[in-house]
């Protein structure tokens, strides 16, 4: 296989059709394609980019280009690397230090945020953050005078900075971590590298959920829904962006679990609890800073606050999902929204399976950027039949046949859905661990009897190992749970059968 970017068709998760049709491109312009790669373990989480251009050899020039700026910018920013010039500046105490412009920006963005969020974004969050993880540890919730302290100590001023030459003095000894949104200055970054090294129609880069568009497109963008977080599952709704940002940001993929109650990951520096009034909050914004910053931030703020914020800023727009399942939207939000497709299966409520099949797989790490393997995840009957394919993942249709036992079996009956093609923005999740759902349907949408039946994935890595991993499971009434172990490419796979969430 090429090892350069190659080609529309490596999504997320694409659903296969019943319809026996050959697999046919997907046309995103007259003047070329999508041109689509996927990788893990950047930023700690995944990365989808797809670039709109009819040359292979510009869309690897985009790829290598936004991967170098991710790179440099991680060496910049990074609070995880101990080599970092954030890591090496935090050693200093009291000192006017020379950093590079684009430390000096994120610390200057910080500062312009906690002052319009009123101290909702606070790079000192970490203090706080630690609390809730040693107490997680130890089972117990935090003890109030710990989280006073914490607060006390996020609520100092760390820094002080000197724009005319360029220097930050560290004022503090509290831990700090860009988290909120420094993600989205990097990614704003890399996909303006890639779309002016590359000189391409445009490009979409997605980074653990949060996205940006560059170029003359549109994209439709399926938002994850909160209540159901699998990669498979139907999105909450699905908007039509051009070029901008979108991020999503809440409480469903991090935290901490105590006592059998979520915590939230997101926490409010005033009062050091976990922000678990808000279940999810989409932002789109003309660029991916502002949409990274204030999706954090409405986790935080009350959906009044995070209104009036929001008024006074340009271009955005939102959705704000609460915890009791209001739902607050920007004035024009539903002109962003797609209709959603009429589905053809007649499926009779009564009959629908009370239980699901939940399968989380997690890939095996690989070091520093990682092309993601190609995949399928698909459920068999007794009689060994194919019923439903719940997720196929590959880049080109000539690749699809490296998904040998998949392809032995159903290649001939395999059609890319269009619908699947679109961008999911999310909470980010870590790097190579998927969630997947199945519902007792068939490929086209009618409730299959309850009975045997087997699940497989199947998992290749580009120049890499090989996976093939079953499971069989009788979908009667019991609860079952089985974990498998993979050898090359699978890490673990935990597949539950259990009642509907």
């Amino acid at each position: 296989m090429k090892k350069i970017l190659t080609a529309v068709f490596g999504l997320a998760v694409l659903v296969a059709s019943a319809k026996k049709c050959p697999v046919e491109p997907v046309k995103a312009k007259k003047n070329g394609v999508y041109l689509v790669s996927n990788y893990e373990n950047v930023l700690g989480t995944s990365m989808e980019l797809k670039v709109l251009t009819s040359s292979e050899q510009k869309a690897a020039i985009a790829e290598s280009a936004a991967l170098t700026e991710i790179t440099r910018l991680s060496n910049i920013l990074s609070g995880y690397d101990r080599n970092s010039e954030f890591s090496k500046w935090m050693q200093t105490s009291q000192q006017a230090i020379a950093v590079s412009k684009d430390l000096f920006q994120v610390l200057s963005l910080y500062d312009q945020w906690r002052n319009k969020t009123n101290g909702a974004l606070n790079a000192s969050a970490e203090a706080i953050n630690k609390v809730w993880k040693e107490a997680a540890t130890a089972t117990l919730l935090p003890n109030q005078a710990e989280l006073d302290k914490a607060v006390a100590i996020a609520n100092q001023t760390h820094w002080k900075l000197d724009a005319a030459n360029q220097t930050a003095t560290h004022l503090s000894n509290s831990p700090l971590k860009f988290n909120s949104f420094t993600k989205s200055y990097i990614i704003e970054a890399a996909a303006n590298a890639a779309i002016k090294a590359a000189q391409v129609e445009g490009l979409i880069l997605n980074i653990g959920g949060d996205i940006v568009i560059k170029g003359n497109i549109t994209e439709a963008i399926k938002i994850s829904n909160p209540t159901s977080d699998a990669e498979n599952a139907d999105p909450m709704a699905t908007i039509q962006v051009g070029t901008g940002a979108i991020a999503t940001s809440g409480n469903y993929r991090r935290g901490e679990m105590i006592a059998g109650q979520w915590y939230s990951h997101i926490v409010d520096p005033s009062n050091g609890q976990p922000a678990n009034g808000i279940l999810s909050a989409t932002v789109v914004a003309p660029n991916a800073t502002d949409a990274g910053a204030l999706a954090t931030a409405f986790n935080v703020l009350t959906p009044t606050a995070s209104m009036a914020l929001a008024a006074g800023l340009p271009g955005v727009e939102y959705l704000i999902i609460t915890r009791d399942g209001q739902q607050f939207e920007s004035a024009h939000w539903k002109e962003l929204l797609i209709a959603p497709e009429k589905k053809d299966a007649i499926v009779n409520v009564e009959k629908e399976w009370k239980n699901e099949v939940i399968i989380n797989l997690e890939l095996m790490q690989q070091a520093g950027f990682a092309k993601r393997p190609f995949a399928a995840v698909w459920v068999e009957d007794a009689d060994k039949k194919t019923v439903k394919t719940i997720a196929l993942w590959f880049n080109k249709p000539r690749w699809v046949p490296d998904m040998r036992e998949w392809y032995r079996k159903n290649g001939e009956t395999l059609k890319a859905n269009p619908t699947s093609f679109s961008s999911i923005t999310s909470a980010t999740r870590s790097a190579g661990k998927y969630t997947l759902k199945w519902d007792g349907k068939d490929d086209a949408g009618q409730v299959l009897p309850a009975g045997t039946y087997t699940i497989y994935m199947e998992v290749v890595r580009e120049h890499g190992g090989y996976d093939l991993l079953h499971q069989e499971l009788e979908c009667q009434k019991k609860d079952q749970s089985f974990t498998l172990q993979g050898v090359k490419e699978i890490s673990t796979a935990l597949i539950e059968y259990k009642k509907k969430s």
